[in-house]
């Protein structure tokens, strides 16, 4: 009988990432026209994979106890690594980095709020000493504050293009399920790799006492300039795994 060599959906996506993100050079991505067309492509993929496609059912089994979040891993090359994450409802991804990375993010089913921020340059002593925060920080928490700005929060369904992310833009970002349980499809480019600088680091948004004291709640600009505190993994996050039912992913 003749070989059906018809590819998935969910290889033709794994494909395309390695020829992306292949020997990527974060520092040349503005000037790369090769890599913002093969991103171009990427994203098309992206855009059409449904539940389906990785045979999972839209808005699928959620427990309501432990873990909060589930991953399901696919595959990982040394240019990139794919996933799946299952959130129950009210669960959140606290916000964290992806440094020097790349982060594509499709949602599969349910709907979630993603906040993107970008850190700055790391302030001043005299900024620092000037900025009064509600509570106040204790003394070694200073070495960890970071001066950011907010670029986006917007909501994805299964119907909105991707949510990207680059080394230089959008790189944190916080996931919110809104109205039930919701499912991702997630890219990094290149995976995590602690030994290369590739570690992952949670924050918090701070409040300054300027905040606390404000009686009306102001108009904000849409890339608002916050304060950031590097902290440990929050107590209450973890994330647990589970088998990936879809197609294989092969190179």
């Amino acid at each position: 009988m003749p070989r059906d060599n018809k590819k998935s959906l969910i290889q033709k996506i794994a494909s395309q990432a390695n020829i992306t993100f292949k020997d990527f050079n974060a520092s040349a991505i503005g000037d790369n026209k090769v890599l913002l067309e093969n991103r171009g492509d990427l994203i098309t993929l992206l855009t059409e994979v449904r539940t389906a496609d990785l045979k999972m059912k839209p808005n699928g089994s959620h427990s309501e106890h432990n873990p909060p979040v589930t991953y399901m891993h696919i595959c990982e090359t040394e240019s990139f690594s794919m996933g799946v994450f299952l959130l129950n409802s009210g669960a959140s991804i606290p916000l964290h980095d992806h440094p020097g990375m790349n982060g594509m993010l499709k949602v599969l089913y349910g709907k979630v709020s993603i906040r993107c921020f970008d850190l700055l340059d790391k302030p001043s002593d005299q900024v620092q000493s000037e900025t009064q925060f509600d509570p106040p920080l204790l003394p070694f928490q200073k070495d960890s504050l970071r001066r950011a700005v907010l670029r986006s929060t917007m909501w994805y369904t299964h119907d909105s293009s991707p949510c990207i992310l680059t080394p230089q833009r959008e790189n944190l970002h916080q996931i919110d399920t809104v109205d039930g349980p919701a499912a991702f499809l997630d890219i990094l480019a290149p995976p995590y790799d602690p030994e290369d600088g590739r570690d992952c680091h949670y924050y918090k948004v701070l409040q300054t006492v300027s905040d606390a004291d404000s009686k009306v709640e102001a108009q904000q600009p849409w890339e608002e300039e916050t304060w950031l505190l590097e902290i440990g993994q929050p107590d209450g996050f973890w994330c647990g795994g589970e088998p990936y039912p879809g197609p294989k992913v092969s190179f």
